[in-house]
């Protein structure tokens, strides 16, 4: 897919110096750029997300199995 977009020509300066130095194409420079920059907020989505589903979750385990629990945990961890 082509597209066009607008970047500073300081942006533009140092991405054809890089890719001159890398070897590679201003295509694949941007391409890989912006595959790294989504994959990022793409975790930072899934964090944001797990911390809303965690930050309501309730914990109702029944008190006696939460005893059972905490007893078998002191047997088998002896301080």
């Amino acid at each position: 897919m082509k597209t066009a977009i607008s970047i500073p020509d300081n942006v533009y300066e140092s991405a054809e110096q890089l890719a001159q130095r890398l070897g590679k194409s201003r295509s694949e420079l941007y391409t890989k750029a912006i595959k790294s920059y989504v994959e990022k907020h793409q975790d930072i989505k899934v964090t944001e997300m797990l911390n809303k589903v965690y930050s309501s979750e309730a914990s109702n385990l029944d008190p006696v199995l939460a005893n059972l629990q905490t007893q078998s945990w002191i047997k088998n961890n002896p301080w």
